[in-house]
């Protein structure tokens, strides 16, 4: 069983075309400035599809450190 879908996968390309061509933003309408790192291009591509509703799995989330 396929984590990521083929439509997903197509999402995460296009947004590491639009990072090599230097038009991807970070932040909130892309108001921020523009993704040079690799696998910040990445994780916009797939939080991208999750949004449109494709088959992704699910963000990592960190744990917390239990205090003494």
């Amino acid at each position: 069983m396929a984590k990521y879908s083929r439509s997903a996968k197509k999402d995460v390309k296009s947004t590491m075309r639009r990072r090599k061509k230097g038009t991807l933003k970070s932040g909130k309408g892309g108001k921020g400035g523009t993704v040079k790192s690799r696998k910040q291009a990445i994780a916009i591509g797939l939080s991208e599809a999750r949004k449109k509703g494709k088959k992704v799995p699910k963000r990592r989330t960190s744990r917390k450190k239990s205090s003494k």
